[in-house]
């Protein structure tokens, strides 16, 4: 993959957190959650591209975040997602669900997701300047 290629990850990333934002202040609670999947989704596969130079091709955060702990060996990343393990979760249920099953999230749920997604925005930040 290319440097333009590996940057269209974060960047594609970058705007789903965005969308997940905009959703949020329009009330689309369902489009919350399944744009900040998305981003993580996207913004782990960045990650490993940076520093493997390739990716898991699968939609699974749990996956992804357990093949970033193996790669960057780090402990804030660890600790991260051992916290917030059911969120991954929760994430990883609603992009299955958003497919194949009729299944909504209210604004608590949704405002949780955005937070969440903020904070671990901090996280890949850090990640990517270590």
């Amino acid at each position: 993959m290319s440097g333009f290629q590996h940057d269209f990850l974060r960047k594609k990333a970058m705007a789903f957190l965005r969308s997940a934002h905009d959703d949020f202040s329009r009330g689309d609670y369902d489009l919350v959650v399944f744009h900040v999947d998305q981003f993580i989704q996207l913004y782990l596969k960045h990650l490993l591209y940076v520093k493997v130079g390739d990716y898991p091709k699968t939609h699974s955060l749990t996956y992804l975040a357990r093949y970033i702990i193996k790669t960057y060996g780090d402990e804030r990343f660890k600790e991260f997602f051992s916290k917030h393990l059911e969120i991954f979760y929760l994430l990883e249920e609603a992009y299955i669900s958003s497919r194949y099953l009729p299944r909504q999230y209210g604004k608590e749920i949704a405002e949780r997701i955005l937070n969440f997604a903020d904070k671990i925005m901090e996280v890949f930040e850090w990640l990517e300047s270590h």
